[in-house]
């Protein structure tokens, strides 16, 4: 699904630290709709009131039912930021920590940080051909028109591990793709996402049942680019998902509930949601023109059901809570309440430009988020500050990704610095919520300043 990327200011975050008591943030058992309904962030967070207006005169003048943020430095108490409902009915619960929002793209660098958790195992390589996994991706062709002809010719790179993650691979998205490649696409159902019962109904007569087969299928489509010349967003991602399960000999699903969630006490992110937490999950709206109209309704949703297989690229609802926790473990270089879930070295590489030689970030501009503050590359499934930004903005390193309904996710690992928004609404950037929350977070920094 189209990404957004959060490039607000990261030096705004020192505020958190002012008047807390350090200490580790706890996992906490998964909770029941009614104790996410009574959060006690409904009654306004007084260490970011400005923030807090923020969302709240967000909610108050209609821009949508309802958000929230997780703002964390270092083990100080991650704090939370909450105003309006998950759904537009006055009834519905009111949005907090443990409420559950669909991040689509969001799920990517957890798929990436999955990849590196093999490569820390021995098990991948980033410049490991894909092949090595998928033997159909030996004799890859390339479109010589992509937008209005399937005519090819062959490959002269083998496609990388590497290339996957960062999105080099010369892979498209059935969001992206035009003409013939998207009618082939559609044709092979390569569609790895979900968007509402209606759309899955005529997204599964064609969408393979597994992650092998699902790559099997790409690899007999041809490729807009050549392999590690180019960026471009992709359904790499996906396609890692099928790799991490061939290279890990466990269901891909499996492997990041075991290595990941699990170890991270991120009890509420879910493939599909359990009807245990179904009351928690929102409802996804989209906007014609500034009309909100209900896209797929959390009572109803899609994500109620098991996918055709579990989406790399897509496939996650989850917590502002739960995603705060990856997000602190990755500044902790890989440990998070005394448990290492990664080797410091391996969060570090998976934060790093992974981009092939020569290749840069093809940007997060109208279509993918907005404007790019400061020179980004693109590390295991998210992009990277790769200098650091003026006026106390995003450090260098500074790694995240976002998802097509609006969510952030940031961490700066140079200042131990994190954050994350959820929403839920298409456009992802109606609003402008990657301008608007830094400047909030700047005035709540300025207030505590001393004068």
């Amino acid at each position: 699904m189209r990404m957004t990327w959060f490039a607000g200011t990261g030096a705004t975050m020192i505020l958190l630290a002012g008047g807390l008591h350090a200490r580790q943030a706890q996992p906490v058992p998964a909770p029941t709709p009614s104790t996410a309904s009574a959060s006690s962030s409904q009654r306004g967070n007084p260490i970011l009131p400005a923030t807090q207006a923020l969302f709240d005169g967000l909610v108050a003048s209609d821009k949508m039912p309802g958000i929230v943020g997780a703002f964390g430095v270092g083990d100080f108490p991650t704090q939370f930021v909450s105003a309006g409902r998950i759904a537009d009915a006055p009834t519905a619960p009111a949005a907090g920590p443990d409420s559950l929002w669909r991040i689509y793209s969001m799920t990517k660098p957890i798929t990436g940080m999955a990849a590196m958790l093999l490569v820390e195992d021995g098990k991948l390589n980033l410049d490991d051909p894909v092949s090595k996994y998928f033997p159909a991706f030996a004799t890859m062709r390339v479109l010589t028109s992509p937008d209005t002809s399937l005519n090819s010719v062959p490959a002269k790179n083998p496609i990388l591990i590497r290339h996957l993650l960062t999105h080099t691979a010369g892979l498209s998205y059935n969001i992206s793709a035009k003409g013939p490649l998207l009618k082939e696409y559609e044709r092979l159902g390569i569609l790895p996402g979900q968007v509402n019962a209606q759309v899955e109904v005529q997204a599964r007569r064609a969408r393979p049942t597994t992650l092998a087969e699902f790559a099997n299928r790409v690899a007999s489509v041809p490729l807009i680019a050549e392999p590690g010349t180019k960026w471009s967003y992709s359904i790499g991602l996906d396609v890692m998902g099928a790799v991490i399960e061939k290279a890990s000999g466990m269901p891909f699903d499996r492997f990041v509930q075991t290595r990941l969630l699990d170890p991270l006490g991120m009890r509420s992110t879910y493939w599909s949601v359990p009807a245990s937490a179904a009351g928690r999950l929102s409802t996804n709206y989209v906007f014609v023109g500034d009309t909100r109209s209900p896209l797929d309704p959390g009572a109803t949703s899609v994500y109620l059901s098991p996918p055709s297989f579990p989406y790399g690229g897509a496939g996650l609802v989850s917590s502002a809570r739960d995603y705060d926790r990856f997000l602190h473990m990755l500044a902790n270089g890989g440990t998070l309440d005394g448990r290492q879930v990664m080797k410091r070295e391996t969060a570090a590489l998976g934060m790093s430009n992974l981009l092939p030689a020569g290749v840069t970030f093809g940007g997060i501009g109208g279509g993918t988020g907005g404007a790019m503050s400061a020179r980004m590359g693109f590390g295991a499934g998210g992009s990277v500050y790769l200098e650091d930004t003026p006026n106390g903005g995003p450090s260098k390193g500074t790694y995240g990704w976002g998802g097509a309904a609006g969510t952030i996710a940031w961490v700066d690992p140079a200042r131990k610095m994190r954050g994350t928004v959820m929403v839920q609404y298409f456009p992802a950037e109606k609003w402008g919520l990657r301008q608007s929350v830094p400047a909030a977070l700047a005035r709540d920094m300025a207030r505590m300043m001393p004068r």
